[in-house]
């Protein structure tokens, strides 16, 4: 952090505006925007909790109308407080949008993960993209883990013929709110593999290669698992926001999350280290170094398949967790 701040001190400061301030990712973007030296100028949100503003830019204009939002960033273009850079922290069905929106404003775009819920929305942005000379930016935050890009360096300079065998296992509890709210819908979501997983999915193409083989075992409303022949990895996977499927350990630890990726049976450690990977990517980002929205493409495809695919229950190589017993859906969908 120290070298970066003393990098930009070369550097002019940038105006950012971001959509969807009241949601649960937007603290990790503000602080991001503030430790890169920049300003914010303008926050929506349909929501006015937003307290958190204050301990980053208690000065920024701030609305819960998109109209009267568009109106204060359209009356900035050509002043000292233009809008540069616009990040999108919205639920992931808006994404789209408010990407299109970004660059027909004239900036450049941070977009939160998800890009999109389907590949050909990543098509229609990059033509926008060439309509208006501006870029739109992916959040792939894994990629700049220091022990992932340790993984992948190991992986590349390996037996260019091995194979391994990964597990990839990630349970991250959820309460009924969830279920009431856009996560819970699959049409606004993209569901349990979209939601908590699409960064996982990115991570291992990035690392073992493209996917040849793409089959579910199981699906249902707090579930996924099943598995990914990749170039250069068999990787069965387990994903749940259940809290009655953490192992023991986790539960008797008192955890609510469990996250392990096994590699050739042994466990693949990079649990610590997320704390300023956001920070990390507006760092490369704003030194023209970001991953574009193409570079998204390879993992929304990946999840847009399992979105639409039929499961085939308990066949061929599965994970071990996909045969832990369904529970209903809590409000009896």
């Amino acid at each position: 952090m120290w070298l970066y701040k003393q990098n930009t001190e070369r550097m002019p400061t940038k105006n950012f505006a971001l959509i969807g301030v009241g949601g649960y990712i937007a603290p990790r973007h503000l602080r991001a925007i503030k430790d890169t030296g920049n300003t914010l100028q303008a926050a929506y949100d349909r929501f006015d909790s937003v307290g958190i503003m204050d301990s980053f830019f208690p000065d920024a204009a701030f609305f819960t109308e998109q109209e009267l939002f568009d109106r204060h960033c359209t009356k900035l273009k050509g002043t000292d407080r233009q809008i540069e850079i616009l990040s999108v922290c919205t639920p992931n069905y808006l994404h789209d949008a408010h990407m299109r929106y970004g660059l027909r404003l004239g900036a450049d775009v941070i977009c939160e993960k998800p890009a999109v819920l389907n590949p050909h929305n990543i098509d229609a942005i990059m033509k926008i993209e060439q309509e208006t000379g501006h870029k739109a930016y992916n959040i792939l935050q894994l990629r700049l883990h220091d022990s992932i890009v340790a993984l992948k360096k190991k992986i590349d300079e390996g037996p260019a013929d091995k194979i391994y065998d990964v597990d990839l296992t990630y349970i991250t509890s959820r309460g009924n709110w969830y279920y009431a709210s856009w996560k819970g819908d699959e049409h606004k979501s993209g569901g349990v593999a979209t939601n908590i997983g699409v960064h996982f999915y990115d991570m291992l193409q990035w690392i073992f290669g493209p996917v040849s083989e793409n089959i579910v075992h199981v699906k249902s409303h707090d579930r996924v698992a099943g598995y990914l022949g990749l170039k250069k990895a068999r990787v069965r996977y387990f994903l749940s926001i259940n809290a009655d499927n953490l192992p023991e350990n986790a539960v008797q630890g008192e955890k609510r999350t469990y996250r392990t990726i096994m590699i050739d049976g042994e466990e693949f450690e990079f649990s610590a280290g997320f704390t300023e990977l956001h920070t990390r990517s507006y760092e490369k980002i704003l030194a023209g170094e970001g991953f574009r929205i193409s570079e998204a493409r390879p993992c929304i495809e990946i999840v847009s398949q399992i979105r639409t695919a039929v499961p085939v229950g308990l066949k061929g190589d599965y994970h071990p967790l996909a045969k832990l017993p369904l529970a209903p859906h809590p409000f009896g969908w």
